[in-house]
C-alpha cells in the first residue's frame, strides 16, 4: 500500500528517540559540556562605542572563548553577544535590529 505524500505530517514527526551520545533534547553530552564551561554573559567585557577601539576588548575575549572550549557552536556567541552592548552599542545594535529586522547575514558578503 503507498503512502500519499503528507508534507505537514513530515514535519510532525521529526523527532527522534535521543541516541546514547544525546540526551533528550537532541544535545550532545560534548555540546552539554561546553555549554557548562561557557561563562555568564553579565561577566563579558561591555561594548558602548565611546572609545576608538573600544570593540577591540570583547572580539579578543570571544576569540579566547573559542581557543578554551572546543567546538562551541557559533550561535551560543551570537545569542548572547547584546548583553554585551551598551550606550552607544545598545542604541545601534536596537536601530539595526528596527531597520533590517532578524535576518540570517550568512553568505551575504560584497566580493
Amino acid at each position: 500500500m503507498d503512502i500519499p505524500y503528507q508534507p505537514d505530517a513530515m514535519l510532525v514527526n521529526k523527532a527522534r528517540s535521543p541516541s546514547k551520545y544525546q540526551d533528550g533534547y537532541g544535545m550532545s553530552y560534548s555540546e552539554k559540556e561546553a555549554l557548562k564551561k561557557l561563562p555568564e554573559a553579565s561577566g563579558w567585557p561591555k561594548l558602548s562605542g565611546t572609545r576608538e577601539y573600544d570593540h577591540m576588548e570583547l572580539i579578543y575575549y570571544i576569540d579566547g572563548l573559542f581557543i578554551d572550549i572546543p567546538r562551541i557552536p557559533n550561535y551560543w556567541i551570537t545569542a548572547r553577544l547584546n548583553t554585551a552592548f551598551k550606550g552607544h552599542a545598545s542604541i545601534w545594535d536596537t536601530e539595526i535590529k528596527e531597520i533590517h529586522g532578524r535576518r540570517n547575514w550568512h553568505g551575504r558578503r560584497v566580493k
